[in-house]
């Protein structure tokens, strides 16, 4: 009997009421384990996550849920090998395993950087204040709140253990708890992480569960606060989204379905040049990495027409030298497909493109497989199709194989190529190789509107590109039109989907309140200790020091211009003020922020450690010799640190208003520093 998956529900770990869908070795065949979610309450899944993960996450701030996902990323990246024996058996090789293991642990890692864009809150205020009322007692400004739902994550079979930890860092980021449930064909996989991950203690309760059989009836108790990710089949993501409670609850639903990406070679390319060498490597590794396996793949192969015969003849050959067969075995190069009903579909689909193209490399029965049996594992033979005139034999376009499988396309010109890319009404990603900056300019910002991300390629980026098909944390994955039209990732952009966005008005001091940042025009807390004396727990927002002031003289203004350098004509020459702005010579804008620095500093040693930059900085009026200027100093936020081990000083990030005014009351510079301050308790 084959081993029966578990499903995570409710806390604990629980077989499905019925034997499920038997799941088979990509490699030898042979029978793994069933799956199957049967007599699971999806409805109680969902609210023992809304009800018990979904609190505990809201609790936590930002840095506290960074910290959870990097000390997770540190716990898997300790069990990687256990990951990589159980991914051999999903056909992958070696390579193939580290952008799904790895490559997943490294968004964890990623997110976990990602606390530091955010402040010490479970809350994110995003943008400006705006004022909104003539005398500045009434604001404006943007709070985001964890979504008090959901996330359901329905996956693709292709990366079971980088589809779930690419969506569920941003979800536990921005505090919202998930269900996942990975394609069923690859699940084992998936289970096998999730194993580790309950296991580590490092998520709260009720952040994370797992169904690893059907997810049928799922999406029946989807509420407005949940959101719902699909990665997958575009027919079967669009019937998913058209779902009645999708659209009676207006649920956020994220589409990310498979595309005709397109790989194009730059018409100023020679033969024999790194670029020609860079497309022929490029195009091989993106047919063969993962079998093809890979919503990001090559499909469309777009080249100058007067180079189609060298560039067939160069993919041939590389493609020839790529062994098949068992990945534990020496020298293979590509594994297998996920498993038999993708063969046939595969093949379903060459069989179909072959009606319109020909094929010029790889043959559906004749190829050898090393070290296995390819009549019992899931391999096929890469295949190279030539389409000779893509403009009228469109399938190309419309039909995709999911396999190792791409389509050389001649074109004649860039505004030719941009036009034959548009032609796949919509793709996740698309790359051109050209050592020509015009070239490349014309292609992006003509085929950009129709593409979620555009590479380009060079002799200049390639040692340390990561290629044509390889997502990226901190920027968008997602593509318009037959991509899905969603979007994940993306860094800050991507956790903000699993919150929402607020605009709330009202005085400075309730602004203050809400937001834990002191507003411009709130009440200032004025105390005889300095607040540089002051340790990080004992400074509070609006802690404000009104400094002594300093009237400026012309002697100041030449100083500065001999000490600093700058001796631009509005500070030091009077006779070539003429049709400027300046009434005589002007302060430095850089001479205030100085002169502030010197009124508010705290001179003696104290927990201030040392000044760890500045944010914003305005000079907003003009200051001539004769004006007198002052400092309304005032904390403004407050960001707890980590210590980076047990030696390290136990401190936080204060951030400080420096609103520089003259002798009407004004404003004339205002900026933002920002401090790194001792704490008191250095435990």
């Amino acid at each position: 009997m084959a081993n029966q998956l578990e499903n995570y529900a409710l806390g604990q770990w629980t077989k499905g009421s019925s034997e499920g869908q038997m799941l088979y070795n990509a490699i030898t065949g042979e029978e793994i384990a069933t799956a199957s979610s049967a007599g699971l309450d999806f409805g109680a899944m969902m609210d023992y996550a809304r009800t018990v993960g979904g609190p505990k996450l809201r609790k936590m701030t930002f840095q506290e849920r960074g910290l959870m996902l990097k000390k997770l990323a540190l716990y898997l990246m300790e069990r990687k090998e256990e990951f990589y024996a159980v991914s051999w058996a999903t056909g992958a090789t070696r390579s193939d395993s580290w952008v799904d293991i790895e490559g997943g642990i490294g968004n964890l890692f990623a997110n976990a950087s990602l606390r530091r864009q955010f402040g010490d809150q479970p809350f994110y205020v995003e943008g400006e204040t705006h004022k909104i009322s003539k005398n500045g007692t009434f604001l404006g400004t943007h709070i985001l709140t964890p979504k008090r739902g959901v996330a359901i994550h329905i996956n693709a079979f292709n990366f079971p253990v980088w589809g779930m930890l690419e969506k569920i860092a941003v979800n536990f980021l921005a505090g919202v708890p998930a269900i996942v449930k990975p394609a069923a064909i690859t699940s084992f996989l998936t289970e096998a992480v999730v194993r580790a991950i309950i296991e580590s203690n490092i998520l709260p309760e009720g952040a994370l569960q797992l169904i690893t059989g059907s997810a049928n009836g799922i999406l029946d108790n989807v509420e407005s606060e949940d959101v719902v990710t699909f990665t997958g089949s575009a027919w079967t993501g669009q019937m998913l989204k058209a779902h009645p409670r999708i659209t009676s609850e207006g649920v956020p639903f994220n589409l990310e379905a498979d595309s005709l990406n397109a790989c194009v070679l730059g018409e100023d390319v020679k033969v024999g040049s790194p670029e020609f060498d860079i497309f022929i490597k490029e195009v091989t590794r993106e047919m063969t990495t993962k079998a093809g396996q890979k919503c990001t793949a090559v499909r469309r192969a777009l080249v100058p027409t007067h180079l189609v015969e060298d560039v067939q003849i160069a993919l041939g050959q590389r493609l020839a030298t790529t062994t098949i067969g068992d990945p534990n075995v020496e020298g293979v190069r590509m594994g297998a497909l996920a498993g038999a009903a993708q063969v046939k579909e595969v093949r379903d689909k060459v069989e179909e493109l072959a009606k319109s193209q020909e094929i010029v490399f790889g043959d559906l029965d004749n190829f050898e497989v090393k070290g296995a049996d390819k009549n019992k594992g899931s391999f096929i033979s890469p295949i190279l199709f030539l389409n000779n005139d893509p403009f009228n034999k469109t399938d190309v376009h419309n039909i995709e194989a999911f396999g190792p499988v791409s389509t050389i396309i001649p074109y004649n010109g860039t505004a030719e190529a941009v036009e034959l890319v548009r032609m796949g009404k919509g793709s996740l990603v698309c790359s051109i190789v050209t050592a020509d900056n015009d070239i490349a300019t014309e292609f992006v910002l003509n085929a950009g509107s129709l593409h979620g991300r555009i590479v380009i390629l060079d002799a200049e980026c390639i040692k340390e590109s990561t290629g044509h098909g390889s997502p990226l944390p901190l920027l968008v994955h997602g593509g318009p039109g037959r991509a899905g039209g969603g979007e994940e990732m993306g860094g800050k952009r991507g956790v903000l989907h699993y919150m929402q966005r607020t605009a709330i008005q009202g005085s400075p001091n309730k602004l203050t309140a809400v937001t834990q940042q002191y507003q411009y025009g709130a009440d200032y807390i004025e105390e005889d200790k300095h607040p540089f004396a002051k340790h990080f727990e004992e400074v509070k927002v609006g802690d404000t020091l009104i400094t002594a002031k300093h009237t400026i003289q012309q002697s100041d203004i030449n100083a500065f211009a001999a000490l600093s350098g700058d001796n631009f004509y509005a500070h030091v020459d009077a006779t070539s003020l003429e049709g400027t702005i300046f009434e005589r010579n002007v302060a430095h804008g850089y001479y205030l922020l100085s002169k502030a620095a010197g009124l508010f500093v705290l001179a003696k040693k104290g927990p201030v450690l040392l000044n760890y930059g500045l944010d914003e900085c305005r000079f907003v009026k003009p200051v001539y010799p004769g004006s007198t200027i002052g400092v309304r100093f005032t904390c403004k936020e407050k960001i707890d640190q980590e210590k980076k081990d047990e030696n390290d000083i136990a401190k936080g990030i204060v951030r400080w208003l420096v609103d520089i005014y003259d002798e009407t009351g004004e404003t004339v510079g205002i900026a933002t520093i920002l401090t790194m301050v001792k704490k008191l308790n250095q435990d």
